[in-house]
């Protein structure tokens, strides 16, 4: 409805530079997806002839995963929504969905969320964390380079104390390939 609040997961970008003015910042948990370095990016962090890696949510059973819910009052529904749709489905390998979402302070809520399209040839799921932190450490886009993408998230997931070994790993092991 348009007079509700709308929820925006954030899991990647949306949680360091969301683009939109927010009412509340929570903690919470998506259950049945895991954040993943799993779609190739050929707009905001690569290009077409050498695509970069940007996250997505990846279904996957007994997943969950923890990130930053953003609500938006209803005077800013539609505007925050065509904002989100410009950014995120630029390409059309995410898909806009609706899920319920736990907050921190244990409300539950449902929340736009953008997951990856499995079916999408951006989609590379299972890539090894070697080949992932490879072309992570030498690709740059539209938005800057892959590794800023990847050492911003690393670090705001840290701020909140959201632990994520394979974001942890892959930034050290990019900072080492990309001499930073």
């Amino acid at each position: 409805m348009a007079d509700e609040t709308l929820w925006v997961f954030g899991y990647g970008s949306l949680m360091w530079n969301p683009g939109f003015e927010f009412h509340e910042r929570q903690i919470a948990r998506l259950p049945g997806y895991h954040r993943s370095f799993c779609m190739r990016s050929i707009h905001h962090r690569g290009t077409p002839e050498r695509p970069g890696l940007v996250l997505a949510l990846d279904a996957a059973r007994d997943a969950h995963c923890d990130g930053l819910a953003l609500s938006v009052g209803p005077e800013k529904r539609e505007d925050t929504l065509a904002y989100l749709r410009a950014r995120e489905l630029v390409s059309s390998a995410y898909l806009e969905v609706m899920r319920e979402i736990e907050l921190r302070d244990g409300r539950r809520v449902d929340a736009v969320c953008y997951v990856i399209d499995a079916d999408h040839v951006q989609y590379c799921g299972g890539l090894p964390l070697e080949d992932q932190a490879a072309i992570i450490a030498r690709a740059t886009g539209g938005r800057g380079p892959n590794t800023e993408y990847l050492y911003n998230t690393a670090l705001h997931l840290r701020e909140l104390g959201i632990e994520d070994p394979e974001l942890t790993w892959l930034s050290r092991r990019v900072a080492d390939l990309a001499g930073h």
